[in-house]
């Protein structure tokens, strides 16, 4: 019995040993086979053919690349040894299809092998039969096997037959609905199509419902046939919440296969990967076992050779199903090489040349997993916009690398033009590391790293991906995405220097963005910085304001010795003399001085008023980043601002609680004293603002706005019997300060003394401040007459910034009550100082500053009565509309107007209805008998109309009849307060809206800013978004741009300085566009600039105007697929109206809104750019 044991065994080891000769010998008959390859054609294009470039360059071997006409300026034909032109007259997609001309040019070149990357042709039987008949060597399995694996149902049938576990799905690819009908009523929902001729996502679409299967069918048999040159779909049973693992093999000529472990690719955003893992995280070992075996026993089972993926999906139970193979190289064959270091292309390359896996040193005992590699696809997708695709020229490319990362890219390079007409995938990142954690880390920091401006890309979102709790524990399944909208909090990229660099273009190209009134030029010089102290700077009256609240600071002012002064320079002042043009950087520069050198100020006046919509209007500045930056630089000084009492800081009326909620953020933001006034004196609307400010803890300060002479007794209307009982009802309403705000510098030093004097008697312990503008020129007359008659404060203008509509001179004040009772306590040479930084400082202003078309003040404002600021900008005005000769006659028709209008108390906004009133009797040749007589005939400015209706409240005195009944008719009226009718502003509605449009930045201050002026606050975020952070640039450089050749410097945060040069100014393009070159930081930069003039006289397809509900714009660039309705058609929300197709992917555009389609202004196979108008509802 051990005799015959010993013999059976010895008869076994003799036939393995006759195995291993027939085997040997079999391996050394095929070896005479051997051909070594020469020349590759890679018929592919981009990250993939460089990818194979390389390994051929490695092993010696010649390249050459294949390109279609639009892929002229691709990376990939520059790194080939040759290059050939291929599908010329045919589609993008078609080109790289076309299987005559491929073959035609491997033919011609003498191309050894053919290597087809990933797409396109790399898994059609056709071609590689078509490359054998052509005796061109396939890098890839055979044709057969090409066949088998291609086609999805047959692969299911190999699968079931060597064993391996699949999902339920149909045997054959389905040729109608009808079958996909059949299919769901078996198994039910929900279900999935797929391409039966391709992957990546393409034709694959899943249906959950009976109604959305016709229309997810069409789509992805659109997109199969658009991606593959077939439309063929099979169906499956859809697995809910899978993990996606796909296991790498590789197999030679002579039966030997081996697989080099598995790759994790659940992280899916319309079933296309975006973040690749090797290995698995946290797969249970005996799991991994069961499918690499079933994936090496597939490949014997077919006689696999070359490189392939066999794809499970492995549901939460742990139960594998086959679902394809993929017969070619994979996207992400990175990750595989990383943790295997196998060259997968330097073996597909030896394979087809006849060598085996032995020969190479790919035994599976061999094989072995060395830590972890994570691959992110980084493509030109917006995030935040479903992943629509972006096209566009990359401006910037800096990519992220450094150790354990690697780089696989094709057109990822400055200027590199991204078209729709292929995959948005631009650059894979590859990490390697010893754990899941490390290499995550060094990922997320090389994505930080990259720099990509001109397109949109997905890192942001990649990011988020890389930093989610679930994703570095390994726990994730295909509905990671789906299930962790957080993903989407995308972090915008600030992108500060290229959007500088599109703003001085644009300045270059088009001109000044802010309208400048003359054609002065801002002076060459900036200004020189007074001379600082170190340390904090002396405490101020706002130390009392912070210690004993308003009460107690209204106190301490009226028991000061002295006259108290508020300076103006930061605000009224260059609202009059520079048409509220000044910017905060030329303010913030002078700020420390003033904080230190002026401490006994009274209050700074730098806010409200106009100053707040210009800021964002013309300026592109945040007025609330103003405040708070100033507030920082000048702590120790009041801070005065104005308030249109219930108009707030705009020119309508709001709901009340808009109006309670800006005084609060604006005391929040640094804001003391309020000077509540209103136009008319309207009381009504004056308490509403004193209630808000007095709320909010602000000093509250009622402002009489002063008009008339009341030291004139054949003046009845505004008599200083009127202003004491104005006075009684504002003190009455709580009022802490009492001002007169004589706007239009009407107070003559008689009547100063008068008024001031009669309110001082009347009452003693409340504080006076006067406010006055020196248009005639009697300005420090009459401030000096208010002084001696007991007011507490008085506002002046530095030198260099007063006079003329502005306020008196402080040097003046300063001087003249030095060493008496009234002594300001400022020192004047300090005065003297910050006059020369405003004198050089006004120099950058040139374009606005009134002395361009005035050159002094005139006494003739006792009058026209026209206030200071509006002086200034009714001589602009008037030289603007070739009027500049008959300004004198715009001064009197001022004074019918006024008259016409019932003499009204002249300050904005019933200032400027009695300048458009003016100007519109100019222009049309108008008297006051001529408008009053044709009243009823007469189309007048509507400032007009909405005043004679009560928009803006009551006139002391009434309207003037019968000409209000005249130009009303029947127009509705106002009755009482305007406002007091409006219903509560919805703050959160309007917060979500503005964070639905703007992102997540939003700030409660950017609600209010909305609220006061919606249509500007959106103009405002238009321009930063596109334009970035122009208040970092100097006045010059925002005015008009620099001049060729000029050096600069752009500070955007402390330690972060930019180093720019202007280049060279481009030629008018066809698109209408000029290429402006630029240096930055060293390097070159060029970014592509609209010529607006230009474009006038092109024609360009529409764009659909964001704000009109009805019109409705292409969600991204692409080509007309097909348009579902026709104009008259009425149309419902959600309703599909017509497909793009960008990038081998469609989309459907759905209707916004209900209604009736009014116009269609696109064709099928038209192609759009970004936001072009396809339809109009209505």
């Amino acid at each position: 019995m051990l005799q015959l044991c010993w013999v059976r065994r010895g008869r076994a080891l003799l036939g393995r040993r006759r195995l291993w000769l027939l085997r040997a010998a079999r391996h050394r008959s095929q070896h005479v086979d051997y051909k070594p390859i020469r020349k590759v054609m890679v018929a592919n294009r981009g990250e993939i053919a460089i990818r194979v470039f390389r390994a051929c360059t490695e092993l010696g071997i010649r390249t050459v690349a294949v390109y279609s006409e639009q892929d002229t300026g691709q990376m990939h034909r520059q790194k080939a040894d040759e290059a050939y032109l291929i599908g010329r007259g045919l589609p993008p997609v078609q080109a790289y299809l076309h299987i005559p001309d491929i073959i035609q040019v491997a033919k011609e070149n003498e191309v050894d092998a053919v290597h087809p990357g990933y797409g396109f042709l790399s898994e059609r039987a056709d071609f590689a039969q078509a490359c054998a008949e052509a005796g061109v060597r396939f890098i890839g399995p055979s044709p057969e096997v090409v066949r088998k694996m291609g086609d999805k149902v047959e692969a299911r049938t190999i699968a079931i037959a060597a064993g391996v576990p699949v999902v339920p799905g149909t045997d054959a690819p389905i040729t109608s609905l009808t079958e996909a009908h059949e299919f769901s009523n078996s198994y039910g929902f929900p279900i999935i199509f797929k391409a039966a001729f391709g992957g990546g996502g393409r034709g694959m679409r899943v249906v959950r419902t009976y109604e959305e299967l016709e229309e997810n069918y069409t789509r992805a048999f659109s997109e199969a046939l658009a991606a593959f040159g077939n439309g063929a779909l099979f169906v499956e049973k859809f697995i809910e919440k899978p993990r996606h693992i796909e296991v790498q093999i590789l197999g030679d000529n002579y039966g030997n296969v081996v697989h080099l472990y598995e790759r994790d690719c659940s992280i899916q955003r319309r079933h296309q990967k975006v973040v690749e893992i090797a290995p698995a995280a946290h797969l249970d070992p005996q799991l991994r076992a069961r499918l690499t075996h079933d994936a090496v026993r597939l490949a014997k089972q077919v006689g696999y050779e070359n490189a392939g993926t066999v794809e499970f999906l492995v549901d939460k139970h742990g139960k594998h199903y086959f679902i394809e193979v993929n017969s070619r190289l994979q996207v992400e064959h990175t990750v595989t090489e990383e943790i295997t270091n196998v060259d997968l292309v330097h073996a597909q390359i030896r394979v087809a040349e006849g060598r085996s896996l032995p020969d190479l040193g790919l035994r599976q005992e061999l094989i072995r997993i060395n830590g972890c590699a994570i691959q992110c696809r980084v493509t030109t997708e917006d995030p935040a916009r479903g992943f629509q695709p972006d096209t566009g020229r990359i401006e910037v490319f800096r990519s992220g690398e450094g150790m354990g990362i690697r780089l696989d890219s094709a057109s990822a390079f400055q200027g590199a033009v991204i078209s729709p007409h292929y995959d948005s995938l631009l650059v894979k990142v590859i990490a390697h590391g010893k754990d899941h954690p490390t290499a995550a880390s060094k990922l997320s920091r090389a994505l930080a790293e990259f720099r990509i401006r001109g397109v949109k890309t997905n890192i942001p979102f990649l990011q988020n991906v890389l930093s989610n709790g679930q994703f570095l524990r390994g726990t994730v399944d295909t509905q990671f995405i789906d299930e962790h909208p957080e993903l989407f909090n995308l972090r915008p990229g600030q992108n500060r220097a290229q959007k500088l660099l599109h703003y001085l273009g644009h300045v270059m190209v088009n001109g000044p963005t802010t309208p400048l009134p003359v054609k002065a030029r801002p002076s060459p010089v900036d200004p020189m910085e007074p001379t600082v102290p170190m340390g904090p700077p002396p405490s101020g009256l706002r130390d009392v304001l912070l210690r004993e609240g308003p009460e107690g600071f209204a106190r301490a002012v009226r028991e000061h010795r002295g006259l108290l002064l508020m300076d103006t320079t930061f605000r009224d002042a260059h609202q009059s003399l520079l048409a509220t043009r000044v910017r905060t950087r030329d303010l913030k520069r002078v700020a420390p001085f003033v904080a230190h050198s002026f401490s006994r100020l009274f209050s700074i006046e730098n806010w409200g008023g106009a100053t707040f919509d210009v800021a964002m209007r013309f300026l592109y500045e945040c007025p609330w980043q103003r405040l708070q930056e100033l507030r920082e630089l000048i702590p120790n000084i009041p801070f005065q601002m104005l308030l249109r009492g219930a108009n707030a800081v705009g020119y309508t009326n709001y709901p009340d609680n808009a109006v309670f909620r800006f005084c609060e953020a604006a005391k929040e933001n640094g804001m003391d004293i309020f000077r509540v006034f209103d136009s008319l004196n309207y009381l009504p609307n004056m308490v509403l603002g004193m209630e808000a400010a007095g709320r909010a803890g602000g000093v509250v300060e009622a402002a009489i706005s002063y008009t008339g002479d009341v030291a004139d007794p054949s003046r009845t209307k505004y008599t200083l019997n009127y202003y004491l009982q104005l006075a009684d009802q504002l003190v009455k309403a709580g009022t802490h300060i009492l001002c007169i705000k004589d706007m239009a510098g009407l107070l003559k030093p008689q009547a100063s003394e008068l008024l001031v004097g009669a309110l001082r008697a009347r009452f003693p312990t409340l504080p006076l401040h006067v406010h006055t503008h020196d248009t005639s020129g009697a300005g420090v007359a009459a401030l000096l007459a208010a002084a001696n008659a007991g007011a507490d404060v008085v506002d002046v203008a530095v030198d260099a910034m007063s006079g003329m509509t502005s306020q008196p001179s402080m040097g003046a004040m300063v001087a003249c009550t030095r060493g008496t009772a009234l002594d300001t306590g400022l020192p004047l040479e300090r005065v003297f100082d910050y006059s020369e930084y405003w004198e050089a400082a006004r120099g950058l202003y040139a374009p606005f500053d009134c002395t361009a078309t005035m050159k002094s003040g005139n006494a003739d404002v006792y009058e026209n009565e026209i206030p200071g600021g509006q002086y200034t900008n009714l001589h602009f005005q008037a030289h603007s509309m070739g009027l500049g000769n008959k300004f004198k006659q715009v001064k009197k028709a001022y004074v019918e107007a006024n008259q016409i209008l019932g003499d009204l108390i002249k300050v904005t906004p019933s200032s400027k209805i009695v300048g458009d009133l003016a100007q519109f009797m100019v222009q049309n040749g108008l008297s006051r008998a001529d408008v009053e007589a044709q009243a009823e005939d007469l189309s007048f400015p509507l400032s007009v109309v909405e005043f004679l209706q009560g928009h803006i409240g009551i006139p002391h005195g009434g309207f003037p009849e019968p000409f209000r009944s005249k130009v009303l008719k029947d127009l509705p009226r106002v009755e009482g307060r305007p406002g007091a009718s409006l219903a509560p502003l919805d703050f959160e509605a309007l917060e979500a809206e503005l964070r639905s449009r703007h992102g997540d930045d939003i700030t409660p201050e950017d609600v209010l800013s909305a609220a006061m002026y919606p249509q500007v606050f959106e103009e405002f975020k238009a321009f930063t978004a596109n334009f970035g952070p122009v208040e970092c640039l100097d006045t010059r450089l925002f005015l008009e741009g620099p001049k060729i050749a000029e050096e600069f410097e752009v500070e955007l945060e402390r330690g972060k300085t930019l180093h720019i040069k202007a280049l060279a100014l481009g030629d008018l393009a066809r698109g209408g566009q000029r290429e402006v070159f630029f240096e930055l930081n060293g390097q070159l930069r060029s970014i592509l600039v609209k010529d607006t003039r230009a474009m006038k006289e092109m024609h360009f397809h529409p764009k659909a105007l964001k704000d009109v509900k009805g019109q409705v714009g292409a969600p991204m660039p692409g080509k007309v697929v097909d348009i579902k309705v026709a104009p008259g058609q009425v149309v419902a929300k959600g309703q599909p109206l017509c497909v793009l197709s960008a990038m081998k992917m469609e989309t459907v555009v759905n209707c916004p809104v209900a209604g009736t389609v009014k116009a269609v202004h696109v064709q099928p196979d038209m192609s759009l750019e970004g936001d072009d108008l396809i339809l109009e509802i209505e």
